[in-house]
């Protein structure tokens, strides 16, 4: 479960990190997807990385593997990659953020510290 999450959290960051104005929506999937690759869960992430946000709570841009969307500043889009592995259960970590010129600015300041219950 540890593994998984350390895996996840930093396809979560890599994403985050990949967006800015004029990257292609893809662009930001593909990096969340080439981390999970490497930790050997890529079949496990069975959806896109994030939408967009608006009036509704899905939107255009999909995060995904085909999106050809260039990002614009100020667009509101998810960052939300995850795994889900059979007989277990789940992961995902989810941020919204505003898109920049050189960037995004996270709006979900919460902390993803894995907290373990015993």
């Amino acid at each position: 479960m540890k593994r998984a999450y350390g895996a996840v959290l930093e396809a979560q960051l890599a994403a985050v990190d990949a967006v800015r104005a004029g990257v292609l929506a893809g662009r930001v999937d593909a990096a969340a997807r080439s981390v999970l690759k490497r930790h050997g869960l890529d079949r496990a992430f069975i959806h896109s990385t994030g939408h967009g946000l608006g009036l509704e709570i899905h939107e255009p841009p999909r995060i995904g593997k085909r999106d050809k969307t260039r990002l614009q500043a100020g667009m509101a889009i998810t960052i939300e990659p995850g795994v889900y592995l059979e007989g277990w259960g789940g992961i995902r970590i989810e941020d919204t953020v505003v898109v920049t010129e050189t960037g995004c600015e996270v709006l979900t300041r919460t902390s993803k510290e894995l907290r373990v219950i015993e």
